[in-house]
Protein backbone atom coordinates (compact mmCIF):
# COMPACT_ATOMS: atom_id res chain seq x y z
CA UNK A 1 0.00 0.00 0.00
CA UNK A 2 1.38 3.27 -1.07
CA UNK A 3 2.44 5.58 1.94
CA UNK A 4 -0.37 8.57 2.88
CA UNK A 5 2.40 11.06 3.17
CA UNK A 6 5.98 11.07 1.44
CA UNK A 7 8.90 13.48 1.99
CA UNK A 8 11.48 13.28 -0.75
CA UNK A 9 14.55 15.25 -0.43
CA UNK A 10 12.88 17.78 1.43
CA UNK A 11 14.89 20.69 2.38
CA UNK A 12 14.66 23.99 4.18
CA UNK A 13 17.44 26.60 5.70
CA UNK A 14 17.34 29.92 7.13
CA UNK A 15 20.54 31.02 5.87
CA UNK A 16 22.96 29.11 7.79
CA UNK A 17 20.35 27.38 10.01
CA UNK A 18 19.53 24.05 8.27
CA UNK A 19 16.41 22.55 9.32
CA UNK A 20 15.30 20.48 7.04
CA UNK A 21 18.26 18.43 4.99
CA UNK A 22 17.57 16.30 2.48
CA UNK A 23 14.44 15.05 4.73
CA UNK A 24 12.61 11.38 3.31
CA UNK A 25 9.76 10.51 5.26
CA UNK A 26 7.12 7.91 4.69
CA UNK A 27 3.80 7.69 6.73
CA UNK A 28 1.98 4.68 6.28
CA UNK A 29 -2.33 4.59 5.81
CA UNK A 30 -3.56 4.25 9.56
CA UNK A 31 -0.43 4.71 11.46
CA UNK A 32 0.80 7.17 14.25
CA UNK A 33 4.29 7.91 13.64
CA UNK A 34 5.78 9.60 16.64
CA UNK A 35 8.70 12.47 16.27
CA UNK A 36 11.18 13.35 18.76
CA UNK A 37 14.01 15.79 18.71
CA UNK A 38 15.48 18.62 21.00
CA UNK A 39 14.37 22.56 21.03
CA UNK A 40 14.80 24.38 18.09
CA UNK A 41 15.04 21.23 15.69
CA UNK A 42 13.09 22.57 13.45
CA UNK A 43 10.22 19.69 14.12
CA UNK A 44 7.25 22.30 14.44
CA UNK A 45 9.02 24.25 11.16
CA UNK A 46 8.27 20.65 9.59
CA UNK A 47 4.69 20.32 10.22
CA UNK A 48 4.62 23.79 8.31
CA UNK A 49 6.25 22.56 5.60
CA UNK A 50 3.80 19.28 5.08
CA UNK A 51 1.02 22.22 5.46
CA UNK A 52 2.00 24.49 3.49
CA UNK A 53 2.22 27.57 5.53
CA UNK A 54 6.05 27.19 4.92
CA UNK A 55 7.73 26.82 1.71
CA UNK A 56 10.27 24.14 0.93
CA UNK A 57 13.69 25.49 -0.64
CA UNK A 58 13.76 22.16 -2.82
CA UNK A 59 12.23 18.13 -2.51
CA UNK A 60 8.87 17.00 -2.69
CA UNK A 61 6.03 16.41 -0.86
CA UNK A 62 3.65 13.80 -1.88
CA UNK A 63 0.46 13.59 0.60
CA UNK A 64 -2.50 10.55 -0.91
CA UNK A 65 0.04 10.14 -4.02
CA UNK A 66 -0.50 13.62 -5.22
CA UNK A 67 2.31 16.12 -5.19
CA UNK A 68 1.11 19.33 -3.17
CA UNK A 69 4.18 20.86 -2.69
CA UNK A 70 3.19 24.11 -3.86
CA UNK A 71 -0.62 23.63 -2.83
CA UNK A 72 -1.83 26.71 -0.31
CA UNK A 73 -2.82 25.80 2.90
CA UNK A 74 -6.08 25.76 2.54
CA UNK A 75 -6.22 23.28 -0.11
CA UNK A 76 -4.23 20.58 1.60
CA UNK A 77 -6.48 21.07 4.24
CA UNK A 78 -9.22 20.41 1.49
CA UNK A 79 -7.69 16.93 0.81
CA UNK A 80 -7.24 15.44 4.29
CA UNK A 81 -4.05 17.33 5.93
CA UNK A 82 -4.92 18.78 9.28
CA UNK A 83 -2.88 20.17 12.65
CA UNK A 84 -2.78 21.52 15.97
CA UNK A 85 -0.60 24.31 17.38
CA UNK A 86 1.15 23.81 20.50
CA UNK A 87 -0.03 27.15 21.88
CA UNK A 88 -4.10 26.36 21.33
CA UNK A 89 -5.43 28.52 18.87
CA UNK A 90 -9.38 28.82 19.14
CA UNK A 91 -11.41 31.85 17.88
CA UNK A 92 -11.73 33.19 21.58
CA UNK A 93 -14.60 35.31 21.16
CA UNK A 94 -16.77 32.09 19.39
CA UNK A 95 -18.76 29.49 21.45
CA UNK A 96 -17.00 26.10 21.40
CA UNK A 97 -19.63 24.80 19.37
CA UNK A 98 -19.42 28.00 16.61
CA UNK A 99 -15.42 27.25 16.49
CA UNK A 100 -16.78 23.69 15.46
CA UNK A 101 -18.70 25.12 12.95
CA UNK A 102 -16.57 27.23 11.09
CA UNK A 103 -13.43 24.77 10.63
CA UNK A 104 -16.58 22.15 9.13
CA UNK A 105 -17.86 24.63 7.12
CA UNK A 106 -14.84 26.45 5.60
CA UNK A 107 -12.43 23.30 5.61
CA UNK A 108 -15.23 21.36 3.03
CA UNK A 109 -17.28 24.33 1.46
CA UNK A 110 -20.43 23.00 3.37
CA UNK A 111 -22.78 25.36 4.86
CA UNK A 112 -22.97 25.80 8.53
CA UNK A 113 -26.34 23.86 8.92
CA UNK A 114 -24.96 20.43 7.17
CA UNK A 115 -21.85 20.14 9.15
CA UNK A 116 -24.54 20.65 12.48
CA UNK A 117 -24.98 16.82 13.49
CA UNK A 118 -20.43 16.16 12.96
CA UNK A 119 -19.86 18.87 15.06
CA UNK A 120 -22.46 18.07 17.93
CA UNK A 121 -20.52 13.95 17.45
CA UNK A 122 -17.07 15.58 17.67
CA UNK A 123 -17.91 17.72 20.85
CA UNK A 124 -18.90 14.03 22.31
CA UNK A 125 -16.28 12.23 21.46
CA UNK A 126 -13.58 15.15 22.54
CA UNK A 127 -15.54 15.38 25.83
CA UNK A 128 -16.68 19.10 25.61
CA UNK A 129 -20.49 18.69 25.02
CA UNK A 130 -21.40 20.51 28.23
CA UNK A 131 -18.91 23.34 27.11
CA UNK A 132 -20.80 24.01 23.76
CA UNK A 133 -21.96 27.86 24.68
CA UNK A 134 -19.20 28.43 26.34
CA UNK A 135 -16.52 31.06 24.76
CA UNK A 136 -13.84 29.49 23.83
CA UNK A 137 -11.73 32.16 25.19
CA UNK A 138 -12.54 30.64 29.11
CA UNK A 139 -11.64 27.17 28.52
CA UNK A 140 -9.30 25.62 30.73
CA UNK A 141 -6.07 25.01 28.95
CA UNK A 142 -6.62 20.81 29.08
CA UNK A 143 -10.65 21.93 27.19
CA UNK A 144 -8.43 24.14 24.46
CA UNK A 145 -6.42 21.40 23.93
CA UNK A 146 -9.51 19.23 23.08
CA UNK A 147 -11.24 21.96 21.14
CA UNK A 148 -7.75 21.74 19.32
CA UNK A 149 -8.61 18.38 18.52
CA UNK A 150 -11.77 19.09 17.94
CA UNK A 151 -11.76 21.54 15.64
CA UNK A 152 -8.72 19.68 13.37
CA UNK A 153 -11.19 17.05 13.36
CA UNK A 154 -14.19 19.31 12.23
CA UNK A 155 -12.40 19.22 9.23
CA UNK A 156 -12.59 15.19 8.33
CA UNK A 157 -8.81 15.14 8.02
CA UNK A 158 -7.14 11.49 6.49
CA UNK A 159 -3.70 12.29 8.05
CA UNK A 160 -3.97 14.29 11.88
CA UNK A 161 -0.61 16.38 12.98
CA UNK A 162 -0.04 16.71 16.08
CA UNK A 163 2.37 18.96 17.88
CA UNK A 164 2.70 18.66 21.65
CA UNK A 165 -0.82 18.28 22.70
CA UNK A 166 0.60 17.09 26.27
CA UNK A 167 2.63 20.47 26.95
CA UNK A 168 1.77 21.97 30.09
CA UNK A 169 -0.87 19.16 31.24
CA UNK A 170 -0.84 17.25 34.42
CA UNK A 171 -0.22 13.59 34.59
CA UNK A 172 -3.99 12.51 34.82
CA UNK A 173 -4.82 14.87 32.43
CA UNK A 174 -2.06 13.58 29.67
CA UNK A 175 -3.83 10.42 29.97
CA UNK A 176 -7.15 11.60 28.93
CA UNK A 177 -5.72 13.14 25.76
CA UNK A 178 -3.84 9.66 25.48
CA UNK A 179 -6.93 8.23 25.27
CA UNK A 180 -8.35 10.30 22.94
CA UNK A 181 -5.73 10.11 20.63
CA UNK A 182 -6.22 5.93 20.79
CA UNK A 183 -9.94 6.64 20.37
CA UNK A 184 -8.82 8.65 16.73
CA UNK A 185 -6.68 6.28 16.01
CA UNK A 186 -9.27 3.38 15.63
CA UNK A 187 -11.49 5.47 13.20
CA UNK A 188 -8.48 4.89 10.48
CA UNK A 189 -6.50 8.09 10.95
CA UNK A 190 -3.38 8.44 10.57
CA UNK A 191 -1.45 10.63 12.95
CA UNK A 192 2.28 12.52 13.40
CA UNK A 193 2.57 13.30 16.40
CA UNK A 194 5.49 16.08 17.73
CA UNK A 195 6.19 15.39 21.49
CA UNK A 196 8.46 15.55 24.40
CA UNK A 197 6.34 13.43 27.15
CA UNK A 198 8.33 10.33 25.57
CA UNK A 199 5.78 7.75 28.19
CA UNK A 200 3.16 9.10 25.85
CA UNK A 201 4.43 8.66 22.53
CA UNK A 202 6.02 4.73 23.57
CA UNK A 203 2.07 4.22 24.28
CA UNK A 204 0.09 5.62 21.91
CA UNK A 205 2.60 5.38 18.64
CA UNK A 206 3.84 2.41 15.83
CA UNK A 207 7.07 3.75 15.47
CA UNK A 208 9.10 6.83 16.66
CA UNK A 209 11.46 8.94 14.32
CA UNK A 210 14.31 11.66 15.77
CA UNK A 211 14.86 15.13 14.25
CA UNK A 212 18.32 16.89 15.07
CA UNK A 213 20.76 18.50 12.91
CA UNK A 214 17.87 18.66 9.92
CA UNK A 215 17.97 15.11 9.78
CA UNK A 216 16.48 11.98 10.73
CA UNK A 217 19.04 10.23 13.88
CA UNK A 218 16.87 7.36 14.61
CA UNK A 219 13.37 5.51 13.42
CA UNK A 220 13.06 2.86 15.59
CA UNK A 221 10.07 0.83 17.40
CA UNK A 222 8.94 2.81 20.12
CA UNK A 223 10.45 1.12 23.14
CA UNK A 224 13.42 1.04 21.29
CA UNK A 225 14.03 4.44 20.46
CA UNK A 226 15.76 5.37 24.16
CA UNK A 227 18.46 3.19 23.41
CA UNK A 228 19.47 4.45 20.38
CA UNK A 229 22.96 5.52 20.76
CA UNK A 230 22.39 8.76 19.33
CA UNK A 231 19.14 9.59 21.10
CA UNK A 232 21.24 8.55 24.14
CA UNK A 233 23.37 11.38 23.14
CA UNK A 234 21.34 14.05 22.43
CA UNK A 235 18.87 13.61 25.06
CA UNK A 236 21.23 12.50 28.33
CA UNK A 237 24.81 13.56 27.04
CA UNK A 238 25.81 10.37 26.59
CA UNK A 239 28.85 9.25 23.97
CA UNK A 240 27.12 8.10 20.97
CA UNK A 241 28.40 5.40 18.69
Amino acid sequence: MAPILSLKKVSKSYGAIVIANNLDLDVGEGEALGMLGPNGAGKTTLFGLITGTIRANSGRIEFLGEDISRLPPEQRCRRGLARSFQVPQPFGGMTVFENLTVSAAFSKNRSERDVYQDCARILDECGLTDKANLKAGSLTLLDRKRLEFARALATKPRLLLLDEVAGGLSEAECELLVGLIKRIRKTGISIVWIEHVIHALVATVDRIVVLAGGVFVADEAPENVVLHPKVAEIYMGLPGD
